[in-house]
């Protein structure tokens, strides 16, 4: 694992080099597109980035459900939330948290 500190990174054996440089995404940068979800039957628009779209639609196929039920499934935990956020923020949140697998983050924390 890289770490970046003052001084560059460390990389795997602990030595000190030049930080990593900071690139665009492969596929360059994009802006949110807006796509229709039902949620308990009533079809809500929804507008992210196409690397949010394409995570949530990998997180649907990966526990077998459909893209509609998983939305469905974190609204439900979004709407039973203190401070509920928009639906858009919950499902980067939710992906955030899942695709990274790293429980020591905490991301509900406000600054």
């Amino acid at each position: 694992m890289i770490e970046a500190g003052a001084e560059g990174a460390l990389d795997a054996a602990g030595k000190t080099g030049p930080a990593p440089a900071i690139l665009p995404p492969a596929g360059g940068f994009h802006g949110p597109v807006k796509r229709s979800v039902t949620i308990a039957g009533h079809d809500t628009s929804v507008s992210l980035e196409p690397a949010f779209w394409a995570a949530l639609e990998d997180q649907a196929t990966r526990r077998a459900v459909p893209l509609n039920a998983l939305v469905a499934e974190i609204d439900a935990l979004r709407v039973s939330a203190p401070a509920a956020p928009n639906l858009a923020s919950a499902l980067r949140t939710w992906l955030l948290a899942n695709v990274t697998h790293d429980a020591s983050i905490s991301l509900c924390r406000p600054r």
